[in-house]
């Protein structure tokens, strides 16, 4: 009984009392075995893949595209990347990532934080200017991309591709060319792993601070969630610069399942890898089930073996999961809420093909055990009683530590051990979350967070806006449609030119997909606020909720 207390609180092949080398592969640790000082054992990202390796070595741990990679492979990689980045880097240094959905990716996502260092992944779909901004923001050090990285390599030391360029990698070349050393010297649970940007080149841009105890919190709860094992194969579709395209990376490493890797969102070559590989679980965002459930009707493919499709990022149409119920008729609908700052699930609302014809199906579900969530007085944190309309709250392992360097909208969102998450709701008697509204100055357009803010000030740097305001409008595709509301300071101003001015600021998605234009100033308070609320009402009457 001894010897197991004492296991226990060593952790997974903490392999106490062995001297390790970096040096020479035969001289690292056994596969599973994680380098600690004085053997003390906390959860970090090395943890997942020292049980992997361990349990599963033989296993595909990775699929991306022809090439394959066993937990073996992957832990021996992962662990020479590390020796790379020791080369390169300072333990707590940025390592940005710009890339599409790849197995170096999963690599770089698992390695940089295990090695001590902070990840940067970046949207793929910014525009350089927002790219520019995380970059010197973070204060990142290397950056890792598949593409030409155009004016960001003067923000930063070093480049890496990632891509083959003349039938070479510059990627593959450093890990192969770098001594192996253990994963996790000298890393903590409260280390920050990650820094992931919600916004752009405004002041709403943040840089949200996620700890290891954050996202291994995160992937406990997954596991909880939907019960992975390493029978599992998932496919990895949302974009991994996401929450959501990260959300069971570490979960599915610790299970010892299998991780496909779908490089840029398309719905046949999804449901090919799903038929191929036979894929049990994925994750989309609203946009992306439609796509595949339409496709999949057309189609035909055998997609028996996915028992688990989850979505989450915005509000999804019921019709849409009717249809997406009647495309995969063995898979488990799931609604995921949260938020980048829960890192992120925070509710779960399972088995939504059962209820499709109940008020149940506007719900975003319970909290996911391991999270506390409440509905809250705008005020302060105080629990409103059962279907009072207030603030959503979630507080547990997962929330984060903070936005970097912005102390002041921290503590505006971090309120006693609660975040408050900006949006509005109510719960029911069986703590089911209904949201209704937004407290805060978001779109959410395509599972993409758009501050209103930060396309108002875009159209204030045109001279021929005088002023200008930006909200969410209903969009059948999209869930919400960016839309401006612009008082020009002359008569002949092309709504157009408008747009295209936007587009060379701030990413597509985040450009008003329509302008109009008023000859009269906007509606203001007392206080000479823009009634923006006034401005949206016409969009969404009629509807249950307003996002």
């Amino acid at each position: 009984m001894g010897q197991e207390v004492e296991l226990w609180a060593r952790g997974p092949g903490a392999g106490a009392g062995r001297q390790q080398s970096c040096g020479d592969e035969t001289t690292m640790p056994a596969p599973g075995e994680i380098a600690r000082p004085g053997g003390t054992f906390v959860h970090t990202f090395a943890d997942p893949l020292a049980r992997a390796e361990r349990v599963a070595a033989a296993r595909v741990a990775v699929v991306d595209g022809d090439r394959q990679l066993t937990y073996a492979e992957l832990g021996r990689r992962c662990r020479r990347l590390a020796g790379a980045l020791g080369e390169l880097t300072e333990p707590g240094d940025r390592v940005a990532v710009l890339a599409a959905n790849s197995a170096p990716y999963l690599e770089l996502y698992v390695t940089v934080p295990a090695s001590g260092r902070v990840i940067v992944p970046l949207n793929t779909r910014h525009a350089e200017p927002e790219l520019r901004y995380a970059l010197t923001d973070g204060g990142v050090r290397v950056l890792f991309c598949d593409r030409d990285p155009g004016g960001l390599a003067d923000v930063v030391e070093r480049v890496v591709r990632i891509d083959e360029i003349d039938g070479a990698s510059a990627y593959e070349d450093l890990v192969a060319a770098a001594s192996p050393v253990p994963l996790g010297t000298g890393v903590e649970s409260s280390s920050l792993a990650g820094l992931f940007y919600t916004g752009g080149t405004t002041g709403a841009s943040k840089g949200v601070m996620l700890t290891h105890a954050n996202l291994i919190a995160n992937a406990i709860n997954e596991l909880i969630a939907c019960g992975f094992t390493d029978a599992d194969s998932y496919l990895v579709m949302a974009p991994m610069f996401h929450a959501a395209g990260t959300v069971a990376v570490l979960s599915m490493i610790w299970a010892g399942g299998t991780q496909v890797m779908l490089g840029a969102f398309d719905p046949a070559k999804a449901l090919e890898l799903i038929e191929t590989h036979h894929v049990t679980a994925t994750l989309g965002v609203p946009t992306m089930i439609a796509a595949l459930a339409d496709t999949q009707l057309a189609s035909g493919r055998d997609v028996s073996s996915l028992r688990h499709l989850s979505h989450g990022g915005s509000p999804i149409a019921s019709e849409v999961v009717r249809r997406a119920a009647k495309a995969f008729g063995d898979a488990e609908l799931v609604h995921l809420y949260g938020a980048t700052e829960t890192a992120p699930l925070a509710t779960a609302l399972r088995d939504e093909q059962e209820l499709l014809d109940s008020p149940l199906i506007r719900s975003c579900g319970p909290a996911v055990i391991g999270v506390e969530v409440r509905v809250a007085t705008l005020e302060g944190t105080d629990p409103l009683p059962d279907g009072d309309i207030g603030e959503v709250l979630v507080r547990g392992a997962n929330v984060m530590a903070g936005y970097w360097n912005k102390p002041e909208q921290t503590a505006a969102v971090l309120v006693d051990g609660w975040y408050r998450t900006g949006d509005l709701g109510w719960m029911d008697d069986q703590g089911r979350v209904y949201l209704v509204d937004r407290a805060k100055d978001m779109i959410v357009t395509g599972g993409e967070n758009v501050y209103s803010t930060e396309v108002e000030e875009v159209l204030f740097l045109h001279p021929d806006v005088k002023e200008a305001c930006v909200f969410g409008i209903p969009d059948e595709r999209w869930g919400e449609a960016v839309h401006a509301v612009v008082v020009p300071a002359r008569s002949d101003v092309d709504t157009a030119a408008l747009v295209e001015f936007c587009r060379s600021h701030i990413a597509t998605y985040k450009v008003p997909k329509s302008i109009e234009l008023r000859d009269t100033p906007l509606p203001v308070s007392g206080p000479g606020k823009v009634l923006k609320r006034e401005l949206r009402r016409p969009f969404w009457e009629g509807s249950e909720r307003t996002i």
